[in-house]
């Protein structure tokens, strides 16, 4: 029934911004937590900014003070800022959440592709 749906991503030249939003629709109140992560070529998948219900953020080392998460405008969804954007961020960004404290399973998007070039 859940279903989360990104968009935003893009081309982006260095120190250029690109926002990613979020969309999560379906059977969701309140999640425990909401993010996200991406995947460059021939990487593993890592952290980028997760959103904690209450509010509290966390930042991948890679992405903190040039990155901002937030709630989105629309229900139940979250936005991501990218600012000073490199070439080391192109990748694959994907939505992120996990329902309640308890849970035993997560949910993901699709993913949008990030690419910064000059």
């Amino acid at each position: 029934q859940v279903q989360l749906v990104e968009s935003g991503g893009g081309l982006a030249q260095p120190g250029g911004s690109l926002t990613l939003s979020c969309e999560i629709s379906g059977r969701m109140f309140s999640p425990s937590r909401m993010g996200w992560y991406r995947q460059a070529p021939g990487k593993q998948r890592e952290l980028v900014a997760i959103l904690r219900s209450g509010g509290g953020k966390e930042y991948g080392d890679s992405v903190k003070g040039r990155f901002m998460i937030s709630k989105g405008n629309a229900k139940n969804s979250v936005d991501l800022q990218m600012n000073s954007l490199q070439p080391e961020d192109t990748a694959v960004y994907y939505c992120y959440v996990y329902p309640r404290p308890d849970s035993t399973y997560d949910y993901w998007g699709q993913g949008t592709q990030v690419i910064v070039s000059s």
